[in-house]
């Protein structure tokens, strides 16, 4: 038996950074969408673990699929075992949730592979252990994430937007990020009813006063590449732009896929892919 998945990236629309918690954590409010960016994960039975992946450089006992697929075993309980392939498309440490959600899916394809029969909710609990936004990719593709990620509010979004990734070609570590953040911490909250409305409206003109990421300015101060591909996304048309969660992946609105693609063709020397944002 084999089962494939496909596990999407993810854009922050915005992401507003209130407190420092007492586990060490940061609390956020943030507005999180899936994107038509996938890495693929195949599992297959096995009598061992095993995680077959193409990232160079990143030992397995590090990679969040093994970490998940670890976990899940734990909670199985007869010591299962399972062969796992992960081919990566979305960049590491880049902002878009791609070892999150790689872990997300692993925890739903052991679910279905041996049987177990776990809900959402309980998935989300066991994604929380592994990763902050591990949880917004069981079974939700829009929603409102609160408290260190581990609180997911799903929202209904039926209009597909037409987004530009640029990824400048280095790693950022949120951890790094969110540290360097600590005394600049946000006191303006955004309007999250209004957001959404404006979203569902395409009403650019008010999401740009909206669009907020209070970690960008702590990275794009380290890496002024993040301001400079926001100058150029804007040089070719996007009618917003930002960086999407630590970063260092910057998102372009455009109003068709069509403008998406002509605008990757002059954004060179840097990593572009042309994506729309999932709906459900």
């Amino acid at each position: 038996m084999a089962i494939s998945l496909r596990a999407p990236a993810k854009i922050n629309w915005f992401l507003s950074v209130l407190n420092r918690r007492d586990d060490g954590y940061h609390a956020i409010v943030s507005l999180m969408q899936c994107v038509d960016l996938f890495d693929t994960l195949i599992f297959e039975d096995g009598y061992q673990l095993a995680v077959i992946s193409d990232m160079d450089g990143v030992p397995v006992e590090k990679n969040l699929v093994y970490r998940a697929a670890e976990l899940m075993r734990a909670v199985e309980g007869s010591g299962r075992g399972a062969r796992i392939t992960l081919k990566k498309e979305i960049p590491l440490s880049a902002g878009l949730g791609g070892g999150s959600s790689d872990a997300a899916y692993t925890l739903t394809g052991l679910n279905r592979l041996w049987d177990m029969n776990l809900s959402a909710e309980r998935l989300r609990e066991l994604g929380s252990k592994i990763g902050s936004d591990v949880p917004f990719f069981i079974d939700t593709v829009y929603a409102i994430v609160e408290g260190r990620g581990e609180v997911v509010t799903p929202l209904r979004n039926t209009s597909e937007t037409a987004v530009l990734l640029v990824n400048p070609g280095f790693p950022v570590s949120a951890g790094w990020a969110y540290h360097s953040l600590q005394s600049e911490l946000t006191k303006k909250s955004v309007d999250i009813k209004l957001f959404c409305q404006s979203l569902d409206r395409t009403d650019y003109g008010s999401l740009r006063t909206m669009l907020v990421n209070d970690l960008e300015t702590v990275v794009s101060d380290v890496y002024p590449e993040i301001a400079g591909i926001k100058a150029m996304l804007a040089e070719q048309g996007a009618v917003i732009s930002a960086m999407s969660g630590s970063g260092p992946t910057v998102f372009g609105v455009f109003r068709s896929v069509e403008e998406t693609v002509k605008a990757s063709l002059n954004m060179k020397p840097y990593w572009c892919r042309a994506v729309k944002t999932l709906t459900g």
